[in-house]
């Protein structure tokens, strides 16, 4: 499987997602991935505020989105976006 990165939803940061060990959902809606290694344990992948709620399963969206990846040649970048009419989804772009 070609590398996997995972954008954070404001675009401030990349995290490799063979780095991860566990993404999740919390009560408030926002989705972490704990990382294994380095100097940062979790990053809050989206940041949800009212009125822009995650799905309960977003998180597991992410990981639905990178399994479709899994033949991919090249890497690809996962990032979350939110869209007015259509709330949070996980948008792929091949690089």
């Amino acid at each position: 499987m070609a590398d996997v990165w995972v954008a954070k939803d404001d675009g401030s940061k990349l995290i490799r997602y063979s780095a991860t060990v566990g993404v999740g959902r919390d009560y408030s809606g926002n989705v972490t991935a704990r990382l294994y290694g380095g100097q940062e344990p979790v990053v809050t992948l989206v940041a949800a505020s009212p009125g822009q709620d995650t799905p309960d399963e977003f998180h597991v969206r992410l990981l639905e989105a990178i399994t479709q990846l899994s033949d991919a040649a090249e890497a690809a970048i996962v990032r979350p976006v939110h869209d007015e009419s259509c709330g949070w989804t996980w948008r792929t772009r091949l690089l």
